[in-house]
């Protein structure tokens, strides 16, 4: 086994996965403390120095992976995620770049690409963006369907809600969120308009628990899918690794029989 697969098997072994996960959570603890002006007042010090440290063990995994890796690295996705990543933490945020020292948080996202079931969730959401796309055309449409609708019925007596096509938008993303949409609009608003129900309940219906279901069950279906892909990936793997022990096993036989 070469030094490139040693150090790939290194890097895929449980506790230092484990390792990584808990440095990235420690860390996320510390970018947390910097924010306390009385901890960084009798401790900063000892705060920077953990979050250079921690960036350090971000680093060097980084290169460990590149140098057991080589150019597969850049072929995948969440290797390139990490690679920006830890890339934005090593920018120095002095003068005019110092909001990206506000940045360093984002490696926290880091543990999305450690943990499989959060990567299945990641996944998931990503695969379902093309339909998410209908669906938000679809509720566009109906938004503006909506808003126009709105701004004629109820402008006049509500123009702090509905004065303006935006602001009926607006009052209807509150209304599709169910806060405050009763007592606060829907009730003063049918003190004028005793029948006004029978817009904002149709509305609520197909927004609320007709669109919104989709877009849900169109995810939780995409990270089946990605789960599914995953299960079929490793079986495939297992699969070549036991054919790949059989060959050689057959390969031993057959010279043992050639030598006798």
């Amino acid at each position: 086994m070469t030094l490139r697969q040693r150090t790939a098997a290194f890097l895929d072994t449980p506790w230092v996965l484990n390792f990584i996960v808990a440095v990235i959570i420690f860390n996320a603890i510390i970018l947390g403390m910097e924010t306390s002006k009385p901890l960084m007042a009798s401790a900063g010090g000892l705060i920077l120095l953990l979050d250079k440290l921690c960036l350090t063990i971000f680093v060097i995994e980084l290169v460990a992976k590149l140098f057991a890796q080589g150019p597969r690295f850049f072929r995948n996705g969440w290797n390139i995620f990490d690679f920006v990543i830890v890339g934005v933490s090593l920018i120095p945020g002095n003068g005019g770049l110092s909001v990206l020292r506000a940045l360093r948080i984002l490696r926290v996202l880091r543990v999305i690409s450690v943990v499989p079931s959060l990567r299945r969730v990641v996944e998931g959401f990503v695969t379902a963006l093309p339909g998410m796309g209908s669906v938000f055309l679809l509720m566009g449409i109906v938004f503006y369907i909506g808003a126009v609708m709105a701004t004629k019925l109820f402008g006049s007596e509500f123009p702090q809600w509905f004065g303006t096509l935006g602001q009926s938008g607006y009052t209807l993303f509150q209304i599709m969120t169910l806060e405050s949409w009763s007592m606060g609009i829907v009730r003063p608003v049918m003190e004028i308009y005793p029948y006004a129900w029978a817009f904002f309940v149709p509305f609520i219906m197909v927004t609320t628990f007709a669109v919104v279901n989709l877009l849900v069950g169109l995810i939780v279906n995409s990270m089946q899918d990605a789960h599914a892909e995953e299960g079929n990936a490793a079986t495939d793997a297992y699969r070549d690794e036991v054919l790949a022990k059989l060959e050689a096993i057959e390969k031993r036989l057959d010279e043992t029989v050639t030598k006798k």
